[in-house]
């Protein structure tokens, strides 16, 4: 006979949230945070930013029909700092991270506090489960859990438990987060990589589980997906600037792409103006090349079950490379001087 498994002792947890014009989403946000089935005590926490809608009054509101929802001020509205003023206002021995707009399962809290526990790590977090309510975000969704779409991540492809860099937002011991001084508020994006990137360095433990899913609405028009994308791109090659050991393959890939497509147009065109068929053809190589995987990949992906509809099928080359071109010439760009929070002034 096996051994009984060892009973865990819950220890207390915060939600932290931070928000801006989440009028319309608040209150039923909070409230399925509320119906968590967790044994242990539980409170959340909600920084608001500068909004131009009710979402002071609305948290406000709420707060004072439940005891355990407490609203802070993030006059700044940047998450890292609506993230970091959560924190200090909270108590729990445990703080999850959860976004506005995030769904999560009753038992997500629960989940995430027993794999910490099993494992020992710091920080647990589990799939970003993409899922669209029209065709486009269908095929948008479809992108952002594909390896060809954003590479290898677990917790874009899901996968195995085990180590991993980074996780979708996160179930963190307070210790931890003390142990690295929270979240760097000059990453206006790229926040919670780069002090996963923090945690690791300093002796702890990232883990990604399967068993935690968040369903995630993706961007509905291809100008939000390219503008989400290329912010992503700049913050990235931020995070590669201060942390040169961070940078990989997969992290080079689009802007590698976008450098050699652009080469290789200004070549085909300079190859037509002179009339040497063989230079455009020369020229015409990569961009042929990424259209030609771009189709396949957008071929298989859309027959992978379940299967998309002819409408997101249509649309998905377009959102790939609308992903690839905006990360990729984000992190090309990189961020001016001004933007750069680690930069001193007149320095």
């Amino acid at each position: 006979m096996n051994p009984p498994e060892p009973e865990i002792t819950w220890p207390s947890v915060s939600i932290i949230m931070t928000v801006v014009n989440e009028e319309r989403h608040l209150a039923d946000a909070i409230e399925r945070l509320l119906a968590q089935e967790y044994p242990g005590e539980l409170d959340i926490v909600v920084a608001v930013g500068p909004s131009r809608d009710r979402t002071r009054q609305v948290a406000d509101e709420v707060a004072a029909t439940h005891d355990h929802v407490t609203v802070v001020d993030n006059p700044s509205g940047r998450t890292p700092a609506g993230l970091n003023a959560a924190i200090a206002a909270s108590t729990g021995e445990v703080i999850v991270r959860i976004d506005g707009h995030s769904m999560v399962p009753s038992d997500y809290v629960a989940t995430g506090v027993r794999v910490l526990e099993e494992t020992g790590a710091d920080n647990v977090g589990g799939v970003m489960a993409a899922e669209g309510t029209n065709d486009f975000e269908d095929a948008v969704a479809r992108a952002m859990t594909s390896v060809f779409g954003v590479g290898g991540a677990s917790f874009h492809v899901g996968g195995e438990a085990g180590e991993a860099p980074t996780v979708y937002l996160g179930c963190f011991r307070r210790s931890a987060l003390e142990r690295v001084g929270g979240y760097d508020e000059t990453m206006v994006r790229a926040q919670d990589w780069e002090m996963n990137l923090r945690i690791r360095q300093t002796g702890g433990v990232i883990w990604f589980t399967p068993e935690m899913h968040v369903t995630y609405r993706p961007r509905h028009t291809l100008k939000a997906l390219a503008r989400q994308y290329h912010d992503y791109g700049r913050w990235r090659r931020e995070v590669a600037r201060r942390h040169p050991e961070t940078v990989s393959l997969r992290y080079l890939a689009a802007p590698a792409a976008v450098t050699a497509i652009g080469a290789g147009l200004a070549l085909a065109a300079a190859g037509a103006a002179t009339r040497h068929p063989w230079v455009v053809g020369l020229g015409l190589a990569a961009p042929v090349g990424y259209a030609l995987a771009n189709l396949g990949a957008s071929a298989v992906s859309a027959r992978t079950a379940p299967a998309l509809s002819p409408g997101s099928t249509l649309r998905l080359p377009a959102v790939y490379a609308t992903m690839h071109g905006a990360w990729g010439l984000g992190f090309l760009r990189g961020l001016p001087a001004a933007e750069r929070g680690d930069v001193v002034e007149g320095g």
